[in-house]
């Protein structure tokens, strides 16, 4: 019983050995690959993407660009010379003037009147300089008496420059050509002596101001052309560095820049803002 058991488990494992030697159906030559096979493969294939359906990424800029105010070359506080009552003024808020006009004049008659005080003074002074020198020719006056007569004269004399110098203060003329930028004062006021009375600017002469990284000033020299745009739509001007900084800002590290503008500046007005236009380079020299 047991013998015939035996041979009967052998015969079972025989059969089971000779399934397994055979190979799959699934994987004969000749047929397709299974559905899951078909579903991966294409997953693995480089997808085209349709024009506009994914912006490409910028490329990496290829300039280093710095904001810049537009500055003028020439600007001034005019300020008062004299202490009194100012009595007309000439121009008004955005006004051009050429050098040497009139802007503010002061009411003056009392320095007037105090140099024609002084001129009498010095005619009476020279008279009796000339008696005295006549009185000496007879001997009647010493070389004293001729000595302080002539002081006296001189003396006269220098006041009456003094009052000259003081009128020129009536007087606020234009040191350049230009424009006014901001009134301070009204006709009719009083002013004390030093008070500011306008700001003038010289459109003519504009100059690019800026602050470059500190790295820069490696490469960054009077004389380099660069390139100055300004509004939405990227109008260029032509700029040459004209100066730079005698030391460096210590907090965050950077230099101050000039630039001088080239060629016309049509559209450019002082405090306008820009962004200078430097080719890229390496910090190195």
């Amino acid at each position: 019983m047991l013998r015939a058991i035996r041979l009967l488990v052998l015969a079972l494992l025989g059969v089971w050995v000779q399934a397994q030697a055979q190979p799959p159906e699934r994987i004969k030559t000749g047929e397709p690959s299974p559905p899951l096979a078909k579903e991966i493969v294409p997953t693995l294939r480089p997808r085209l993407v349709a024009p506009g359906a994914m912006p490409l990424p910028a490329p990496a800029s290829t300039e280093n660009e710095i904001a810049v105010l537009v500055a003028p070359a020439e600007e001034a506080t005019l300020s008062s010379q004299m202490g009194g009552k100012i009595r007309r003024i000439s121009v008004g808020l955005g006004a051009s003037f050429p050098k040497g006009a009139v802007l503010v004049e002061f009411d003056c008659s009392e320095q007037e009147a105090q140099l024609q005080t002084v001129q009498a003074e010095l005619l009476g002074a020279r008279e009796t300089h000339l008696a005295k020198l006549r009185l000496q020719a007879l001997g009647a006056a010493g070389e004293l008496e001729v000595t302080v007569a002539a002081a006296a004269a001189e003396r006269a004399k220098s006041q009456i420059s003094l009052r000259e110098a003081q009128l020129a203060y009536c007087k606020v003329l234009a040191p350049y050509a230009g424009l006014v930028a901001k009134l301070k004062v009204k006709s009719s006021e009083s002013v004390a002596l030093g008070q500011p009375l306008l700001d003038i600017v010289n459109p003519a002469l504009l100059k690019a101001q800026f602050y470059v990284p500190a790295a820069w000033s490696s490469w960054i020299r009077p004389g380099l052309p660069f390139k100055v745009r300004m509004g939405d739509d990227g109008k260029t001007y032509s700029v040459r560095v004209s100066r730079l900084n005698a030391r460096v800002e210590a907090v965050n590290q950077s230099l101050e820049v000039e630039g001088r503008f080239e060629g016309k500046t049509q559209g450019l007005w002082p405090g306008m803002v820009g962004m200078a236009v430097f080719p890229a380079r390496s910090n190195k020299p």
